[in-house]
């Protein structure tokens, strides 16, 4: 049994509230449930957080180091901003996986740099609250080749 870390950033908190047009209508405990079932149904553990807070996604990544299997990040707009979210992931020795609701490539021109992508295995973009389903199955396929 591994366990697996998922982390949203800011303004995620606010989903099927905040820009339905962009985001869509589901809700931050639509995504944890998805993930829950995911792991439970593979056998694994999941720690899922969201904060706006940097520091508190930081620390998160700290304590994941040495105990989790991969992360899952939805850095939201930290994503173009953070180099510390990117040395804490670059300190963390398991894969991550770099996740966006909508396609950050079709949207202002700013939101196409990410820091985290220079630290990420992979990128999901603009496939909706399912790019966090498909980033954890494929890091728990990814760690069941490995085992």
């Amino acid at each position: 049994m591994s366990l697996f870390t998922v982390l949203s950033g800011p303004n995620l908190n606010l989903l099927g509230q905040r820009q339905p047009e962009i985001y869509g209508y589901e809700t931050l405990a639509d995504i944890e449930k998805a993930c829950r079932t995911i792991a439970d149904s593979a056998g694994h553990d999941l720690f899922f957080a969201q904060s706006n807070r940097e520091y508190e996604l930081i620390d998160w990544i700290h304590e994941a180091r040495g105990k989790s299997a991969g992360i899952v990040i939805n850095p939201g707009a930290f994503t173009h901003t953070s180099v510390a979210i990117l040395d804490a992931l670059n300190a963390f020795e398991a894969p991550v996986i770099e996740i966006h609701i909508s396609n950050i490539h079709k949207r202002e021109v700013f939101r196409h740099h990410s820091y985290v992508s220079t630290r990420a295995e992979g990128v999901v973009a603009g496939l909706g609250i399912e790019g966090y389903e498909v980033a954890l199955r494929h890091l728990i396929s990814r760690s069941s080749r490995q085992a």
